[in-house]
């Protein structure tokens, strides 16, 4: 099975299985992780934004038009910013390292 690397805000190195077809969101909600999402992957805010780490970046897919609008309200925002509920478990992936960032824009919650 596939694996992924999650880089907590105290640094902390947690590797994890990253099972096929699952977003990093999922995976981090699977394995515990601080990792909000609060509109459950819809697109619609950006509180699971992560920080590839730069080799990773590449070879992600391109992010689309509707993840870029989210992330522009993402904070702590860094030139490999991704939303986590948009990146797929693939077999290329294994081995992913995403940082989780210090803090969210919530604009759902009200």
């Amino acid at each position: 099975m596939p694996k992924m690397t999650f880089i907590e805000t105290d640094g902390n190195r947690r590797e994890v299985d990253a099972p096929l077809g699952l977003s990093v969101l999922e995976i981090a909600h699977k394995n515990s992780l601080d990792l909000e999402g609060a509109c459950e992957g819809s697109l619609a805010c950006s509180t699971c934004h992560v920080v590839i780490e730069p080799e990773w970046f590449d070879v992600l897919p391109d992010a689309q038009e509707d993840e870029e609008d989210m992330l522009d309200l993402a904070f702590g925002l860094t030139k490999t910013s991704r939303l986590g509920c948009q990146i797929i478990m693939t077999e290329e992936l294994d081995g992913l390292v995403v940082r989780l960032p210090g803090g969210s824009n919530n604009a759902m919650k009200g």
